[in-house]
């Protein structure tokens, strides 16, 4: 039997670290090569990672909630030979590639999984708990699992979780993964930009109008509200470039590509997901990446990629039912855009009272990178665009 040891990989992005969610297999399990093993959590997403290596699990290093470092061992697997082969009817195992053949009995395996010690590694120890939905919901709510076992040999059963959660004051949600580097982000964000805002009121009638004659035209290629905020604004970059940079150090470092960021809510918090050179895209290409995005983030499968490297970052709050919003620049960008929510209002038009779709457009900016007058003209196109959108053909 040959047993391989799998040390967690190098997850990109100068991540060092990285929490266990959930295991998805048990020792015993028979596993293929690329086959996910276990979902982990790191500063930037959440991440299934898979195993180069096929057999049967020996052993799992880590326990829920537990946290893991780049190159520590994360799982053991024994090869077997044909002889040795898991049989299919055995609950929790699955065929591989490379384990053919079938006879294997649960007691030949047992006496491979109890192989003296030197040719496998133990299981790591882990606090007893009745079921894995007490351990999350431990996790969840901060509870140290060591000391409240009430059960045979201390297990801890849901009781004890419940009655630690009691006793505690309030709910303690630990500020980590992907909520620990948004908040580390917009904290840096107050803590060194100096931030101006600027909002106007606009007549979105218009804007409805168009989409839906956009949609109407390919109703299986639909375009958003957001990606329609989104193209004036890659628009408006154009004509007010300071806004599409950053500051490093002394120096304001303008970008020739518009990587599009825009705000995303998940089950773990706020996200930004980031389109990639959407200068490049058409306004369809735009509303399909950006669904996209929202998908894997939501389901936790986006990549620390997809979450970096935004020049600009646009958000559609109107969507939580709010008018406006002093929003917080997303560092180290140098602007974010936000639409409120779009409702009926009186408004003047030539001159008559009427009834209008409008909403409120909000322009946060470093006011390192420019002044009010370049602040003011941005917001400006962007509010010319909401209430005329075919006057963008002249810029198309």
């Amino acid at each position: 039997m040959n047993v391989q040891e799998f040390a967690l990989p190098d997850l990109g992005e100068g991540l060092v670290e990285a929490e266990i969610v959930r295991w998805l297999v048990a020792v015993g399990d028979a596993v293929h090569v690329d086959q996910p093993v276990v979902e982990v959590e790191t500063a930037k997403a959440a991440i299934e990672v898979p195993v180069p290596y096929a057999g049967v699990v020996t052993a799992l290093y880590g326990d829920a909630g537990s946290t893991v470092k780049v190159g520590s061992a994360l799982i053991s697997v024994a090869s077997a030979d044909a002889q040795e082969t898991p049989r299919l009817s055995e609950p929790g195992v699955t065929t591989s590639p490379n384990l053919v053949g079938a006879g294997t009995t649960k007691r030949a395996r047992r006496q491979r999984l109890a192989a003296p010690s030197g040719q496998q590694p133990a299981v790591s120890s882990t606090v007893p708990v009745i079921s894995p939905v007490v351990r999350k919901l431990a996790r969840e709510h901060g509870v140290d699992l060591r000391s409240i076992g009430s059960g045979p040999e201390g297990l801890v059963l849901r009781k004890d979780v419940v009655a630690a959660i009691k006793g505690t004051e309030g709910t303690r949600i630990p500020l980590k993964g992907v909520r620990g580097v948004m908040a580390e982000r917009l904290s840096r964000s107050r803590r060194e930009i100096p931030e101006a805002t600027v909002w106007v009121d606009v007549d979105a009638t218009g804007l409805l109008l168009a989409r839906q004659e956009i949609n109407a035209a390919d109703p299986a290629r639909p375009v958003g509200l957001l990606a329609l905020l989104a193209r004036f604004c890659v628009l408006g970059l154009r004509r007010f470039p300071a806004l599409n940079s950053t500051v490093d150090n002394d120096e304001i470092v303008l970008s020739e590509a518009v990587h599009l960021g825009f705000a995303a809510q998940t089950p773990r918090g706020l996200v930004v997901p980031v389109v990639k050179d959407a200068h490049m895209l058409s306004t369809r290409d735009l509303s399909a990446n950006l669904a996209s995005l929202t998908g894997l983030a939501r389901d936790g499968k986006i990549t620390p990629a997809q979450l970096t490297g935004g020049t600009f970052t646009v958000n559609n709050y109107g969507v939580f039912g709010v008018d406006g919003s002093a929003t917080i620049i997303n560092h180290p960008e140098a602007a974010i855009v936000g639409m409120g929510r779009i409702i009926d209002k009186p408004w003047v038009v030539d001159g008559q009272l009427a009834v209008r779709k409008c909403t409120q457009l909000t322009l946060a900016f470093d006011h390192r990178v420019c002044d009010g007058e370049v602040a003011g003209g941005f917001l400006r196109y962007i509010a010319d665009c909401v209430e005329h959108p075919t006057a963008l053909l002249g810029d198309l």
